[in-house]
């Protein structure tokens, strides 16, 4: 086993080893530490698992309006021990997949926990690795709080190891995971009930938008208890749960707990303080925009840099660190500014740049175009699910500089539109645009 490097990385998810593969192909010796599977958060216990099962929750839906458009189909049921074990053997094919790319660039994974004992140097179960240039990808983990009974719980991670859908499920939690897994349940079958601490989710996100999604959740089953915050956690007598808020409230009869109240950074183990490197109040390393460390040598990119955390972005940053460090090109770095992100919740959410409260805290000039309407899925259909569209310009020549659109087919409208704000187009640039249709996405060229 090779123990010196030109490279190493700490964390094979997907930041860590697109790095790593990148900063391969320029022709160094690289390892890769990794204590679990490959792939990390993302393809493990995140995004693919996840939209796996958004999947299955869409075909439900699809399934409960085949009647409307003339289909004789008729529920049957529904196996969750099928789709996990489908969904499982999927994600074990990525993780083969991953080590066969490594293999295939020549680089040398080493499976364990890692910790610096030096500058340069990390230890992995007793042997001591060196590399000159050292990146930090280690990502984040759930978070549980502080209450009593919380252990009764689960996290996302828990999620993707259920044997059988609950029967009645609470989720505490306002961010996209909560909001994502409350709408996987329900469409599957389950009762859920989301806790709010505040009185709505996805703050982060335009205010259209969550009230929009808000309202389509409530009004299709989903109970929404905002402004509660949790006690304690008990077992009853049946095996099942009691939750008590600090009001006194109390859910009964509670099969599934699930905490989606944030993510921390892995960064404990990693014994920072051996090379002098500290983290914020909150255990993230702070990064410069070039990825560095305040440690020479020492890079991070992804959720444990509390930046923007996302797969593509990690991804991103990763190989713009390995062109700049190996590939001869001493400017490359990310621009973090307008980065689509979505939540695949029923139905979705897409954007990219500001929110129109964000503009208005940034600029003066602020003209917003909104609109909305039922998607034409839903001509034959009882069921009106909400599509909203929204622009956000600034000044004079109305530079879009938000784009927003809940409803079906968000996920897939704004990776386009995405394009479009990075390029600096402006309301007329859309104008100009023919429409296609019928379609939702061509609301956004049409807006007046």
């Amino acid at each position: 086993m090779n123990t010196d490097f030109d490279f190493l990385v700490i964390g094979a998810g997907s930041g860590g080893i697109a790095t790593a593969r990148r900063a391969a192909s320029f022709g160094i010796k690289v390892g890769v530490i990794e204590q679990g599977p490959l792939g990390g958060t993302c393809v493990n216990v995140g995004c693919v698992p996840k939209k796996i099962m958004w999947n299955a929750a869409s075909l439900a839906h699809s399934m409960d309006m085949a009647a409307d458009y003339g289909f004789n189909v008729e529920r049957r049921g529904f196996d969750w021990q099928a789709l996990k074990q489908g969904r499982d053997a999927y994600v074990r094919r990525l993780n083969e997949i991953y080590q066969r790319n490594l293999d295939l660039a020549g680089i040398q994974v080493i499976h364990g926990r890692a910790s610096f004992v030096g500058p340069q140097r990390v230890e992995v179960d007793g042997t001591v690795f060196s590399a000159t240039h050292i990146l930090i990808a280690t990502g984040g983990r759930p978070v549980v709080p502080d209450v009593s009974g919380a252990e009764l719980g689960i996290t996302s991670d828990g999620f993707f190891e259920l044997e059988q859908i609950p029967d009645r499920a609470v989720i505490v939690g306002a961010g996209y995971i909560a909001v994502e897994l409350a709408g996987v349940l329900h469409s599957l079958g389950c009762e859920v009930s989301l806790l709010l601490r505040n009185e709505t989710f996805l703050r982060n996100f335009d205010a259209t938008l969550r009230q929009a999604l808000m309202a389509d959740m409530a009004g299709n089953g989903i109970n929404i208890l905002a402004c509660t915050h949790m006690a304690g956690v008990i077992r009853q007598d049946n095996g099942r749960l009691c939750l008590t808020s600090t009001h006194g409230d109390e859910l009964h009869d509670v099969d599934c707990l699930l905490w989606a109240i944030g993510r921390a950074p892995n960064s404990t183990a990693l014994k920072l303080e051996n090379i002098g490197l500290t983290t914020d109040e909150r255990g993230f390393i702070p990064t410069d925009e070039f990825q560095n460390t305040a440690v020479a040598g020492v890079y991070a990119v992804g959720d444990v840099t509390g930046r923007v955390a996302l797969t593509p972005v990690a991804i991103a940053a990763g190989r713009k660190l390995a062109d700049r460090v190996f590939g001869g090109q001493p400017d490359a770095r990310l621009n973090y500014e307008n980065i689509a992100s979505v939540v695949f919740s029923h139905p979705p959410i897409g954007t990219v740049g500001l929110t129109e409260e964000q503009a208005r805290e940034r600029y003066t000039d602020i003209r917003v175009y909104h609109s909305q309407f039922t998607n034409m899925l839903y001509a034959l259909s009882e069921h009106k699910s909400p599509t909203v569209v929204k622009l956000v310009t600034v000044g004079n020549h109305e530079r879009v500089v938000g784009v927003h659109i809940i409803g079906d087919a968000a996920d897939e409208i704004i990776q386009g539109f995405a394009v479009a704000v990075n390029m600096g187009a402006t309301k007329r640039d859309l104008d100009n645009t023919v429409a296609i249709h019928p379609t939702a996405a061509e609301e956004l060229v049409t807006l007046r």
